[in-house]
């Protein structure tokens, strides 16, 4: 399939359009490069009017917003109704300014973006409590490809974003050796550039071998005070940088399930990462699939960073975990939604159809139980 040379649809586009409305703001956080300017832009030419678009990390922009004033604001404003911030965390006391510009100019609304959770939710979070509606952005969702690929296609690119990944860019990139170029380049420019930034951690090969060690233990369960001893740091430490990742939204937990039952399993998490060609960039193996030894890895990664880009795009509030017992038993990816439980067993290959573990179902009869292989995927994601 040729590579996308427009811009594709995004599946939270019209959910933004939903929510901007007057005196109200909207927070768009995900990691770098994840198209979140694009999509602004897109946003931008749906409105009525010529949307004020401004970039935290421009100089004329911290000059603009500066003097926190009703009447500078409504200046800068004119007769325009949105007023769009992208990288806003780049913007001293910006949580205040755009609250100022909400409570005291008539129908304004706003579009702040951001790269780190961190850096927005305290800066923006508390002067916008009831103010804003947040929402994140993920690289690209294969229900976003399904607006533009046929099943055969999907079927035939599969593979390849095992590899790769999804992040927008590679989509406009011709040839493996560049996208496999492009990946590390966001490793070495883009990935850690606001943890760095943040409390002055200057750690970053300390960081980059945390993540590797995650990278090479994809859903496993994985130990803190193990971690921790392995990079010869504190249980502490371990904890915060992880929070710091999570939080620029270059890996996720997933907790262990339990109803308080003795032989359910709840101390140690796991991590995933939000996109495969990361997780591969760290650990610096691009090998196909023929040539790979930790193919199921790459596909539970693969489909569980696709189920979350699909649960948060379609609103369905779901609590996820995994699930097991001391005896061994297991369950990839459980969900919880209306007091009912879902669970998933994610298989690349197998040779007769898994049975739901006895342990579960005795524990939770009313469960229910699938296997999600590649035959059978595109339903779980799309």
């Amino acid at each position: 399939m040729k590579p996308i040379n427009k811009y594709l649809k995004r599946a939270i586009e019209p959910i933004l359009l939903d929510h901007l409305v007057p005196n109200k703001a909207i927070l768009l956080i995900g990691a770098r490069r994840v198209g979140k300017t694009e999509l602004i832009k897109q946003i931008a030419t749906m409105v009525k009017g010529n949307p004020i678009l401004l970039h935290g990390g421009n100089d004329e922009t911290l000059d603009l917003l500066h003097e926190k004033t009703t009447t500078n604001y409504k200046r800068l404003l004119g007769n325009e109704k949105l007023l769009i911030i992208d990288e806003a965390q780049e913007v001293p006391y910006i949580g205040a300014k755009i609250k100022l510009m909400l409570d005291t100019i008539e129908g304004i609304m706003v579009i702040a973006t951001g790269s780190s959770a961190f850096d927005l939710t305290n800066k923006l979070g508390e002067p916008l409590v009831g103010r804003k509606a947040t929402f994140h952005l993920y690289p690209f969702a294969q229900m976003e490809f399904s607006t533009i690929e046929n099943y055969p296609q999907t079927k035939s690119k599969l593979k390849e974003r095992l590899v790769l990944g999804t992040y927008p860019e590679l989509e406009h990139i011709h040839t493996l050796n560049k996208k496999i170029d492009y990946l590390k380049e966001i490793i070495n420019s883009y990935l850690l550039k606001d943890i760095l930034a943040f409390e002055g951690i200057k750690n970053r090969e300390v960081i980059l071998s945390l993540l590797r060690k995650i990278a090479f233990r994809v859903g496993s369960e994985i130990s803190i005070e193990g971690l921790g001893n392995e990079l010869g740091i504190s249980k502490n430490t371990v904890d915060k940088y992880l929070e710091l990742l999570s939080k620029v939204f270059v890996i996720h937990k997933v907790t262990g399930f339990s109803r308080n039952l003795d032989n359910e399993i709840t101390k140690m998490n796991k991590w995933y990462f939000f996109d495969n060609g990361i997780r591969n960039a760290l650990i610096s193996n691009f090998n196909m699939l023929d040539l790979r030894d930790d193919v199921g890895a790459l596909w539970e990664n693969y489909l569980i960073s696709e189920r979350l880009k699909y649960l948060s795009y379609t609103r369905s509030h779901a609590s996820h975990y995994f699930w097991r017992t001391h005896r061994k038993q297991e369950i990839d990816w459980v969900e919880e939604k209306d007091g009912q439980l879902f669970a998933y067993e994610i298989k690349w290959r197998t040779n007769k159809t898994p049975l739901a573990p006895s342990a579960w179902v005795k524990a939770y009869p009313k469960a229910s139980f699938q296997v999600i292989t590649p035959d059978n995927y595109m339903d779980f994601i799309t």
